[in-house]
């Protein structure tokens, strides 16, 4: 009983802190806030997360751990074309970005993440984003057919990766331009038309018709 009062206490804590790191960021939001909303004592903070910064950490670590279920198609998909396993990493990563099960402060605290870098920024880069375009690279670099040419693989990198982002970041310019909705429904579309279109780019610099 006294363990799930913990645990209860903690992810009350989780929970708060995020709705204040979106509100506040980082730098601005208190201790005392979080744990008036949380209904927790300050002292809970240190027990289970030892400050402010170890809190944040758990916060951005608590909802990164819950989009990992759609990692794991792109991730054992190493047999196949590469075509295929384009198509497989564009389907994953479009999961992930139009995941509605997030509480709705997340988006609005990695945005804030990614306009005013914090302590997390790094370990951010290193343990999601940095394997994500390394992953696609990977794929790009057989596509291309040759490992020579770095800046025109990154190059593709980021082309895929700004398609699938644009569903998420524009997706209310979306639906006012053409009154169209994406969600979890269209996925197989979207990945579709992504890989159908950057590949024929791809083909077309590499001279491949």
């Amino acid at each position: 009983m006294k363990e799930d009062k913990g645990s209860d206490t903690k992810d009350r804590l989780i929970q708060a802190a995020g709705e204040v790191f979106a509100e506040r960021g980082f730098r601005a939001a208190t201790v005392r806030e979080i744990c008036k909303r949380a209904n927790a004592n300050p002292a809970a903070i240190n027990y289970h997360f030892r400050d402010k910064q170890g809190l944040y950490l758990a916060v951005l670590q608590y909802h990164r751990s819950g989009v990992q279920k759609y990692c794991a198609e792109a991730e054992v998909s190493d047999t196949g074309s590469a075509e295929e396993r384009l198509e497989s990493f564009i389907r994953s990563f479009i999961l992930r970005i139009l995941d509605t099960g997030r509480p709705e402060w997340y988006e609005k605290l990695m945005m804030r993440e990614f306009s005013e870098p914090t302590i997390a920024f790094d370990q951010i880069i290193e343990t999601s984003i940095r394997p994500l375009h390394n992953r696609l690279a990977l794929i790009i670099n057989e596509l291309i057919g040759t490992e020579e040419n770095e800046h025109q693989v990154r190059s593709c990198v980021m082309s895929i990766i700004g398609q699938c982002l644009y569903y998420h970041h524009a997706k209310r310019t979306i639906s006012r331009l053409y009154h169209q909705n994406f969600t979890l429904s269209d996925i197989e579309q979207l990945a579709n038309h992504i890989t159908r279109f950057s590949i024929g780019g791809i083909r077309n610099l590499s001279g491949v018709l």
